[in-house]
């Protein structure tokens, strides 16, 4: 049985002995690095760094003393996690299911670090679906509601059940800025174009009309402008002048079920780094 281990990501001013700092003071506890990885930014002359290791004490204490290790002594920003935690994760989706589907099936295969607390969704299209997956099901409608109003009640769905990551699965509608500010956890959404080639609303008929050879997906965070959040994982398949709209959207949804899964795995396996609106990723 693997052992339990902690899981820092440290990010901040390049300076000397950063490595060597970190991976002592790890062995001068009899702890054991499984794995370390980093990366510099020679631009904004950033370093950043993953590490992960087999305390040899009280898994907590020596997981609490590293971060303040890391923010007093080499004053660096420090996220630390355990390998054994499952995070809540909320599946919102609207009518498309394919990606729903998808990475429901993979929680339930124990592929994903996490279990999914709820499903949230504008429309009630997939309640029976969600119901034949054991799994909560919130039908939050807008029409007929002020935007402010349902996302307050979808807020305190995120809180009943304690989330800690919000994924999109296709959920056609934007979201608040005071919404995301409000539910104080990461989200991310699957945008089916290469991004930021073809933002917006059908980038498969866009792509179409444009006449491009290749056509992607795109997983990133979410922010207030829509499309335009730190990028997380890509990938892209190749079209001709044969294929039909059908054959675009065919295609880019076999794009988007493993895009989408791709970018939730390493989120929960604490191998994203956020800054500049850019990511770092150890994969």
């Amino acid at each position: 049985m693997k052992k339990e281990t902690i899981i820092a990501l440290l990010h901040g001013p390049d300076q000397p002995g950063l490595v060597s700092k970190v991976s002592s003071w790890i062995f001068d506890r009899g702890s054991n690095i499984d794995h370390a990885d980093q990366h510099k930014d020679p631009e904004a002359n950033i370093f950043f760094q993953r590490v992960e290791w087999v305390p040899s004490g009280p898994i907590q204490d020596e997981a609490d003393a590293f971060k303040a290790f890391a923010q007093n002594e080499l004053k660096m920003q420090a996220e630390v996690a355990l390998s054994s935690k499952k995070p809540k994760v909320a599946l919102f989706v609207s009518k498309i299911d394919h990606c729903f589907h998808d990475i429901i099936l993979r929680f339930k295969a124990n592929e994903l670090n996490g279990t999914i607390g709820c499903i949230v969704s504008n429309h009630n299209d997939l309640e029976s679906a969600a119901a034949l997956y054991g799994i909560p099901f919130y039908h939050t409608p807008f029409e007929g509601s002020d935007k402010q109003s349902v996302e307050a009640q979808q807020t305190a769905i995120l809180k009943e059940h304690s989330i800690e990551l919000v994924v999109l699965a296709r959920y056609m509608q934007i979201l608040s800025s005071d919404f995301l500010k409000g539910i104080h956890v990461p989200v991310i959404n699957i945008h089916h174009s290469f991004l930021p080639a073809f933002a917006g609303g059908k980038p498969y008929h866009q792509a179409y009309t444009r006449g491009v050879k290749i056509i992607g997906a795109t997983a990133h965070y979410a922010t207030a402008d829509l499309d335009e959040g730190p990028i997380i994982y890509q990938d892209v398949t190749r079209i001709n002048h044969r294929n039909t709209i059908s054959d675009l959207i065919r295609k880019g949804k076999d794009l988007e079920k493993s895009v989408f899964a791709h970018a939730v795995r390493l989120h929960l396996n604490n191998r994203i780094l956020v800054y500049n609106n850019k990511t770092v990723v150890f994969d």
